[in-house]
């Protein structure tokens, strides 16, 4: 049984990885997401047949239906404009659950199991089929897990707590529970004294002669006040990034307690996210040209002077003067951003350039890296909407094209396509790479209003000469646009 069970997970492990491979493209994404759940599924059912696994399968059973039934049901009803919370909630769950791994692990520390209650696991184990190499490594472990090992458990404890508790921070703020970064006096002082004094702590109990569960309790519960102290002053703006931060660390705690669970299944899968999710923090943070570090440490506002004033004023155009412009236009590339989301407006875009391109419009998507809410938000709402892979491009892909674009239709994108970061020194945002929506020969802005964007920068392309600001909801401009064009 032991060798099957060892066989399951190095399946499973083939699954994830090739899973995880299928996602790097759109069209084959939903085969990958398949693929990895099936992996996930094998380690799951094969893991009950574990020779160190001794009764509580009901309670196991209830968990699985539980935390399943929960998971299929918001996942269903989920709108896509609160995908990202939910990515963020649930990437919280699994470092949560990689810090009570690490908990059930600490509180076992030097404990010792009485000798009929070891006979009696050693009986139980060989009547499962335990193979003899399971069997030794339970005596040898009898007496409590050893330093190393609870060194890799204060570890996973530390890295799965502040995930948990910064994911359910970066929910907040998504889903508007919280608006605004918050920053006590001296915060980063405050949390670099907490972070050493969580690490002394893990010391201490990896140390401990006997178990102390007052400081165990201690040790968690400050990790956890870090976690939320480390994400609070992070502005909305850079949310993507730290949700891809705290997916690897995630991956990474759940991978340090596979080591400490001697689970190959929990390291594997634990290392491919925790990679995965460390490139992808990677790339994002140099979308907008900033370091993590700075991305982590300091925020917007804290950046640069005085920013540059805006000139001029914002001219206003109604949808069927819009409409006229993209029917006349050559070439017509559409920028989304959230508020497109928001106004749950893809399909009815898409629609509108199905007509432009029935005209023989030539019509393109640009999707900035952090667009959104979320890494891939925008992929994500341009996939539902059946908006073909191959009109869509990336920031490096497109931006060349816009000096030759007759019409930019910008729709909730804001912060994506400010040239305040090409052009002014003193922007929070500048020398982030943007989208050259500037550029165009003329510029179409769909917004409900006049507000700032989410980081609250003012954006320079709003009052430009070739901008013309088109009001009101995503949706039902798109609406009218649609009508205007048929009409045309």
């Amino acid at each position: 049984m032991g060798f099957l069970i060892e066989t399951s997970y190095l399946l499973t492990a083939i699954l994830f990885i090739l899973g995880l491979k299928r996602m790097s493209h759109p069209r084959t994404a939903p085969a990958g997401i398949v693929w990895a759940g099936v992996g996930m599924l094998i380690a799951t059912v094969f893991t009950f047949f574990h020779p160190s696994i001794v009764g509580n399968y009901g309670w196991m059973l209830l968990a699985l239906a539980i935390g399943g039934g929960l998971a299929w049901y918001t996942a269903v009803r989920v709108a896509m404009t609160d995908m990202p919370q939910m990515i963020a909630i649930y990437n919280g769950m699994g470092g949560g659950a990689a810090g009570a791994i690490a908990a059930t692990e600490l509180l076992k520390q030097h404990f010792a199991i009485p000798p009929a209650q070891q006979l009696a696991t050693v009986r139980a184990a060989i009547e499962a089929g335990a193979d003899l190499d399971t069997v030794q490594d339970f005596v040898l472990h009898a007496d409590g897990p050893s330093g190393f090992i609870m060194l890799l458990a204060v570890l996973g404890a530390i890295i799965g707590t502040v995930s948990f508790s910064g994911s359910v921070v970066a929910y907040a703020k998504l889903q508007g529970l919280i608006t605004r970064a918050i920053r006590l006096p001296s915060h980063q002082l405050i949390n670099a004294v907490m972070f050493a004094v969580v690490v002394l702590l893990g010391l201490i109990i990896v140390g401990a002669s006997e178990p102390n569960a007052f400081l165990i309790m201690l040790f968690f519960l400050l990790a956890l006040v870090f976690g939320v102290m480390m994400a609070l002053p992070i502005g909305g703006a850079d949310m993507p990034v730290v949700i891809s931060l705290f997916n690897a660390f995630t991956g990474l705690a759940v991978a340090f307690e596979g080591f400490a669970l001697n689970n190959s299944a929990m390291i594997i899968a634990g290392t491919v996210v925790g990679a995965a999710g460390t490139l992808l923090t990677q790339l994002m943070a140099r979308a907008m040209n900033r370091p993590i570090t700075n991305i982590l440490f300091s925020s917007w506002a804290a950046m640069g002077g005085p920013a540059t004033e805006v000139t001029g004023s914002m001219k206003a155009a109604d949808p069927q003067d819009a409409a006229v412009q993209m029917c006349y236009a050559n070439k017509v590339i559409i920028v989304p951003g959230y508020g497109l989301a928001v106004a749950q407006a893809q399909h009815k875009i898409w629609e509108m350039s199905a007509l432009l391109m029935e005209r023989g419009v030539t019509v393109k998507f640009a999707i900035h890296p952090v667009a959104g809410r979320m890494p891939g938000h925008m992929n994500v709402l341009m996939a539902e909407a059946g908006v073909p892979y191959d009109l869509i491009f990336d920031l490096d892909e497109i931006n060349n094209e816009f000096e030759t674009t007759d019409v930019a239709l910008v729709i909730g994108a804001n912060d994506v396509v400010n040239p305040a970061a090409k052009t002014d020194p003193n922007s929070p945002i500048y020398g982030m790479p943007v989208l050259n929506v500037d550029e165009a020969k003329n510029v179409l802005v769909v917004k409900r209003g006049q507000g700032k964007g989410f980081s609250g920068i003012e954006n320079h392309l709003f009052f430009l000469d070739n901008t013309r600001m088109v009001y009101g909801d995503g949706q039902k401009v798109a609406a009218e646009l649609i009508a205007a064009i048929k009409a045309f």
